[in-house]
């Protein structure tokens, strides 16, 4: 599994490992692509979902693929901004 890096007070950066508690994804909704999920060369996450962003339903399929890419319950993956764009915001807790 590759790990994305993550945003966090406590460490300014760094990866699932570190002390940080969330991440930023670029998502493309509606795609062909999906599901997928593609990390950068610097750790960055862009996650295809076939899903529109109607009613909600792109979010609720990112939040379920971010979970199942880092192995966690999804109850433990919560979005935290960007609801409505396309550049979103997790909380992840360990």
């Amino acid at each position: 599994v590759a790990f994305p890096k993550f945003i966090g007070a406590d460490s300014g950066g760094g990866s699932l490992r570190g002390m940080s508690d969330s991440v930023v994804v670029n998502v493309k909704p509606g795609s062909r692509k999906g599901p997928l999920v593609e990390v950068g060369d610097e750790g960055e996450l862009t996650i295809y979902v076939r899903e529109r962003a109607v009613d909600g339903k792109a979010n609720d399929a990112v939040t379920r693929l971010l979970a199942a890419h880092l192995e966690l319950p999804r109850s433990r993956v919560e979005l935290i901004s960007g609801a409505t764009s396309r550049v979103k915001r997790f909380r992840v807790s360990r």
